[in-house]
């Protein structure tokens, strides 16, 4: 292969690229290569290679040599093919161009169609098909996306310029536009676009192909694309293929439209052939959520042909990529075209079910499946739901496109919901749809809503993606971004306000509703057993209370590799009495302190120890400095003062001088231990009175102490503790007359 060739055409059934080529080609041209060479219907096109992007970057926007020669030669090939000509007035060819990186990043980056239309060409458009409003309607699209895109226009100034025509008309739908209506538009587009730029809109078809490559290329490195690359810790430098194609038009009347699908639902797993279309529509219309499209059921009774060639494509690439598709088609006067096929973004229900199912139906290994669900949506699966019991006052509903449960306060923008996340604050952002630029405030969010979009729309595939709860296309609410608020019928929810999202339901719940944990059932559990099987590492859990330790032993954990005992001192009960033990002026104070301690210590040992039979238990000794025990507000302070019955003052003098400027390297740990032995004589008699408590109360329960001493530096400190440990142990196990087995051991920490 030649090493300076960056551009690969694809068409007439046969393709210079592959699947196997992503890194070079991105993971849309790969895949529209493929799609050519196993015969689907694809548009011919080529694909400028992502070689191509990074030397853009590396040369401050400069096109390694050879690239425009190679885009002429495969244009004249696609002229070739098409029988068209680009630029032509009677016969134009037109084109789309879309970018796309070896990885996956939906909405992230720009798209423009019907590149090559001037006020020459329509005209040869509008009688080729004798239909003037399509020619003018794809015109005037070119014209607004050709502004936002390339030109770095506002899109929202050119919808308020089709408002206003709507408005003027009478009409709500852009469908009810007629031809003199999308005339006057593309007229006014243009105006907006000298007055804003100072430039005229391009006529050259060359140049505006020129211009969108450049402004894809571009597209890589916007802030949404990469807001979304560090939340999905894909690499800044792969950089974007970009893929020109001949255009096929859904928007040419009622026997034409535009869809995406999957070939499972993304949003539960199951094997059912799902997505959504719009007639008279282009691509874009249905992933921007602009209308809410039909379900491919309507399709199959609207357009029986297409619907059955449809589904056979779905069947031929899911076999063939033996994994969830993501397909985008188009449908132009009554012919089918494939624009585009990708790995399905799906739910971590649906990742678990499809690589469940999968395997049982002989498509993937159970190795596969389980490197099919990627660690992070383990954790969604974690996340809680709806409580069944509760009482719920659902004020709306819409579609479910990604399940799970989320309660928030309301916010209108991304920009406010990153602001109250940064401080701990528990989000539902509110939409009328989103737009790539909501990336981050989605990712701060607890949850999503949108009062318009189907189960394809921005808002939903990213918001699966994210494994964040999202309810879109839920018309019954009317949002007002500007008043900051919505309403329902006569309810008025502000900004601020509490709602909950059911996303497994598609509902709207006014208020705080109660959440539980969910369970390892069915199809999770069956994975993760074969985890189990096929593992070399075992995994412990870190908990510090019997409820956690009972939770993660649900989940598989195989012993507690951290019990963090400083956490068992901070209950409302028991941190008092610590802070009594701080304060203390000898041992024998000290020592009545831990004797009260010591019981509350010993009963969550047990609780641990009950739920982890047969299990190993690794638990630190304390380790964190005493002054995070004592206050740190003025309030703070004076309430305890009065509690110890010391003035303030002397309290305030005694946390200045226990307060550590670099705690690594100052009391805590082991060192306190030395200090004041009795701290560790009261944990390990704790743990042994729990052990052999247990062991004389449930026959034959195994209990397996693992004692970590904290922060060794010197192996003096470690002899020192270890000795007295060891002293502690067999004196618990001497009164109770029982031997139990356990282990010592240290976390070493040196400067």
């Amino acid at each position: 292969m030649n090493a300076n060739k960056y551009v690969y055409f694809f068409g007439d059934g046969r393709a210079e690229g592959s699947a196997r080529m992503k890194d070079l080609l991105g993971s849309k041209g790969a895949n529209l290569a493929e799609m050519t060479n196993i015969g689907t219907p694809v548009p011919p096109g080529f694909t400028i290679s992502t070689e191509a992007c990074t030397h853009y970057y590396a040369n401050d926007g400069g096109y390694p040599d050879g690239l425009e020669d190679e885009i002429d030669e495969n244009l004249a090939r696609l002229e070739e093919s098409t029988k068209k000509r680009f630029g032509d007035a009677e016969n134009p060819l037109l084109l789309s161009v879309r970018s796309g990186a070896a990885i996956s990043m939906p909405g992230m980056m720009d798209t423009v169609l019907n590149i090559g239309l001037n006020d020459e060409s329509v005209v040869g458009i509008a009688k080729r098909t004798g239909n003037e409003r399509f020619a003018y309607d794809s015109y005037r699209r070119f014209v607004q996306m050709f502004g936002n895109v390339v030109l770095g226009m506002e899109h929202s100034d050119f919808e308020q310029i089709l408002e206003g025509n709507k408005q003027s008309r009478g009409v709500t739908m852009d469908t009810e536009l007629d031809s003199n209506d999308m005339k006057e538009l593309v007229s006014r587009y243009k105006e907006l676009i000298e007055k804003e730029t100072g430039e005229a809109f391009p006529d050259d078809p060359r140049e505006q192909l020129r211009m969108t490559i450049d402004a894809v290329f571009e597209s890589w490195n916007t802030d949404r694309a990469k807001t979304y690359r560090n939340l999905n810790n894909i690499p800044h430098d792969l950089g974007t293929g970009v893929n020109v194609q001949m255009m096929v038009f859904g928007n040419m009347g009622a026997d034409s439209g535009t869809g995406v699908c999957f070939t499972r639902d993304p949003a539960t797993g199951e094997n059912i052939f799902y997505g959504e279309y719009l007639l008279n529509a282009q691509g874009e219309d249905v992933v921007a959520g602009l209308r809410t499209p039909e379900t491919l059921d309507q399709l199959k009774d609207e357009m029986p042909g297409i619907y059955g060639e449809l589904a056979a494509i779905r069947e031929k690439l899911e076999r063939h990529y033996r994994d969830v598709q993501d397909m985008e088609f188009t449908i132009e006067s009554g012919t089918l075209y494939m624009l585009q096929t990708r790995t399905g973004k799906r739910t971590a229900q649906a990742a678990v079910k499809t690589a469940v199912d999968m395997v049982g139906e002989g498509l993937i290994d159970k190795e596969t499946a389980i490197l099919r669900v990627e660690p992070d949506q383990l954790d969604q699966l974690l996340h809680p739901m709806i409580d069944p019991k509760a009482t719920v006052d659902v004020l709306a509903k819409g579609l479910a496109a990604s399940p799970g449960a989320a309660v928030g306060e309301v916010v209108f923008s991304s920009h406010r919901a990153l602001e109250l996340a940064e401080k701990g604050e528990k989000v539902i952002l509110v939409r009328l749809e989103t737009s790539p630029d909501d990336v981050g405030g989605m990712a701060a969010s607890q949850g999503i809503l949108t009062a318009r979009g189907g189960m394809t729309s921005h808002a939903a595939i990213v918001g699966r993606g994210m494994g964040k709860c999202c309810v879109v296309g839920c018309n019954e609410i009317d949002v007002d971004e500007a008043a900051n608020r919505f309403t329902v019928g006569e309810v008025v929810v502000n900004e601020g306000d509490f709602i909950t999202l059911d996303g497994t339901k598609g509902a709207v719940i006014l208020g705080i509703t109660d959440l539980v944990e969910p369970e390892m059932t069915g199809d999770f559990e069956t994975l993760m057993d074969w985890a189990s099987r096929t593992k070399r590492l075992g995994v412990r859990t870190n908990a510090d209370t019997p409820h956690d330790s009972e939770v993660a032993r649900n989940f598989g954990a195989e012993g507690i590799g951290l019990c963090r005992t400083e956490h068992m001192f901070f209950g409302e009960e028991r941190l008092p009495i610590v802070q009594q033990m701080i304060l203390a002026d000898d041992e024998e104070s000290r020592r009545k302190s831990l004797d009260k301690l010591m019981p509350m210590q010993k009963e969550d040992f047990k609780g641990i120890f009950e739920v982890m039979k047969d299990l190993p238990v690794t638990i630190r000794l304390l380790d964190p400095p005493l002054h995070e025990f004592l206050p740190k507000t003025e309030e703070e302070v004076r309430e305890t003062a009065s509690c110890m019955n010391i003035g303030t003052g002397e309290l305030k003098s005694i946390i200045q001088n226990l307060h550590e400027v670099n705690p690594m390297l100052g009391h805590r740990g082991c060192r306190l231990g030395i200090t004041y032995p009795e701290i560790y004589e009261m944990q390990v008699q704790a743990i042994f009175e729990a052990a052999c408590e247990l062991a004389a109360e449930r026959d034959g329960h195994r209990v397996i102490p693992e004692i970590m001493i904290p922060l060794v530096g010197h192996i003096n400190e470690l002899k020192f503790t270890k000795e007295r440990l060891v002293e502690t142990a067999g004196a618990v196990m001497g009164w109770y007359g029982t031997e139990i087995e356990y282990m010592v051991g240290t976390m070493i920490e040196v400067p």
